[in-house]
């Protein structure tokens, strides 16, 4: 995109506008690397030959995903190039507003371009939440680490921050395993998130969580440091077909934890699933044993398909590997509560002060950093002081 030229006879460029311009610029840089633009015009030539195959229906299934293909990259496509184009046209009116001395001209195109800016974002989060299985639900499974007790109350409040964000954008929760410690918290807790894009956005939070804070649980009121590892996997529908051996599965029942006195369960209604050949293990502790065997092969084939999706996407590839084990070294986020208020992602290096907030369950930010840093390897930031470098040469 061309960028605005200096401000000769006219009016410099307001600091506004400017930070405007270079907002849609990151963002339309985000989109066209994940898009790659560059090869998409081929690629839409290739589908539109498929399309046009006279034996195309002669299988309905293939038929079918590649009318799907054409219809989204032609409008990942149409959509890009005509925000682009927009911006082009803004920035020209910009320009010759600043020549003329024309207010009126200069109010209508930073009008234009703040909306822009707002259509812009939309087209990058739609754009960056454009994998497989992005739109799907998803499995979010939290289970503590090295510290102890400390380790089991991060985790509920790991939960509580998650449930928290899931609320605010009306996505619907439930609880299908929770592990209680003796003493307090949660040893894991598993949680099916349904919502739109629900596994796009939390697929970012795979990894292990530090916290560091004055501890509740010591007289001494020392400073503890505890770890708890979130692990995200999709729920896939039956549009995708996972295939699973039943003589590859070992099925345990037995009794779910509940409430006491006439509540007690007295019946083996919760499920443990083994899949023998990869040591995959779920389980589900609801009081319908039907509903558990249908929750836990539902997790499994989930697992299973993340495998799948791993060996073929690299974005994947490096959540999995993020993983490690619940301990030092291997954070993707840290929250600091003691000596002073930090919550930072070391991967993307994206920080704030409001600790509170995010474990209120704003997280939306540093999620949008995350998907970023996956499609272009750089975080929303240093795409843009990227951007500003080679604008600068």
């Amino acid at each position: 995109m061309r960028r605005p030229s200096p401000a000769g006879q006219g009016r410099q460029m307001k600091s506004e506008t400017m930070t405007d311009i270079r907002t849609i610029e990151r963002s339309l840089q985000l989109v066209s690397e994940r898009l790659n633009r560059k090869t998409a015009d081929e690629r839409l030539a290739n589908l539109r030959r498929r399309a046009q195959a006279p034996d195309l229906w002669d299988d309905p299934e293939s038929a079918r995903k590649v009318m799907q293909a054409l219809q989204r990259l032609g409008d990942e496509v149409a959509a890009f190039d005509s925000l682009r184009d927009e911006c082009e046209d803004i920035v020209e009116l910009v320009e010759l507003g600043e020549e003329e001395n024309d207010d009126e001209l200069l109010s209508e195109a930073e009008s234009a371009l703040s909306k822009l800016v707002g259509k812009v974002r939309r087209l990058e989060i739609e754009t960056l939440l454009g994998g497989e299985a992005d739109r799907n639900d998803a499995f979010l499974e939290i289970k503590s680490g090295a510290g102890g007790t400390e380790s089991c109350d991060w985790v509920l409040i790991l939960a509580r921050m998650y449930e928290r964000w899931a609320q605010k954008r009306g996505y619907e929760l439930e609880t299908i395993h929770e592990n209680r410690d003796a003493e307090a918290g949660l040893r894991a807790k598993t949680v099916k998130v349904s919502g739109k894009h629900a596994y796009g956005w939390l697929k970012t939070e795979s990894g292990v969580h530090r916290l560091v804070r004055i501890s509740p649980f010591d007289s001494s009121s020392r400073r503890h440091t505890s770890f708890s590892t979130v692990s995200v996997t999709p729920v896939v529908d039956d549009a995708v077909n996972v295939e699973i051996n039943p003589s590859e599965i070992r099925v345990d029942t037995f009794r779910a934890a509940g409430a006491g006195g006439q509540h007690v369960n007295k019946t083996d209604s919760a499920v443990r699933m083994t899949h023998l050949p990869t040591g995959i293990v779920v389980t589900s502790s609801l009081r319908s044993q039907h509903r558990n065997r249908d929750l836990c092969l539902q997790a499994l084939k989930s697992q299973l398909y993340e495998q799948e999706m791993e060996r073929r996407s690299a974005l994947l590839r490096e959540s999995h590997l993020s993983k490690g084990d619940a301990g030092w070294g291997n954070q993707i986020r840290s929250y600091v509560l003691a000596p002073y208020q930090l919550v930072k992602d070391l991967r993307t290096r994206y920080e704030t002060s409001d600790t509170q907030g995010v474990l209120d369950g704003d997280i939306d930010r540093f999620m949008a950093e995350a998907l970023a840093k996956g499609v272009t390897g750089l975080s929303r930031a240093e795409a843009a002081g990227s951007l500003a470098d080679r604008n600068r040469q």
